[in-house]
């Protein structure tokens, strides 16, 4: 590979639209790879750009940072992946953007009556909660019943 084949970590930053701090992170957890030059300096193949819109497009799609990992596992090690390599991550995908529109159709169709709270002050309730056994669940407190990929992790 030649020298000029590599971006720094400015210009992956500038052509991506991610910031290099977010670039580090992914470095970090084994997304993306860079070399270093011999005054440690953070130098990335042109082939990373690729990686990074995948990862844009599969955060995007709601593809939590493990699953991305795991998915970026299937692509070839060497070489930009090809048209063949992306479509067949994308048929991973299908699947769960088949039951995110599931789950938010049943969130949508059921929000007039509750948004699945489990919190029993309404007289009728799509997603019924008699004997509060919501609060017995492994998902209480919160949305108990709203549908696992609507629900995003709690952030203090």
């Amino acid at each position: 590979m030649r020298k000029d084949d590599l971006l720094t970590i400015g210009e992956v930053s500038a052509r991506s639209g991610f910031a290099a701090s977010a670039l580090r992170y992914y470095e970090a957890q084994g997304l993306i790879t860079a070399e270093r030059t011999s005054g440690g300096r953070r130098c990335f193949e042109r082939a990373t750009l690729r990686r990074l819109a995948f990862i844009r497009a599969a955060a995007n799609v709601g593809l939590t940072l493990e699953e991305i990992r795991d998915e970026l596992a299937r692509l070839p090690a060497g070489r930009t992946p090809t048209k063949a390599d992306w479509a067949a991550i994308s048929r991973h995908w299908r699947t769960r953007l088949d039951e995110q529109l599931e789950a938010l159709r049943r969130l949508r169709d059921g929000l007039d009556s509750c948004i699945g709270c489990g919190c029993l002050s309404l007289q009728r309730c799509a997603f019924s909660n008699p004997g509060d056994v919501a609060a017995l669940s492994d998902e209480a407190p919160g949305a108990a019943y709203l549908p696992p990929l609507l629900r995003r992790p709690h952030r203090p």
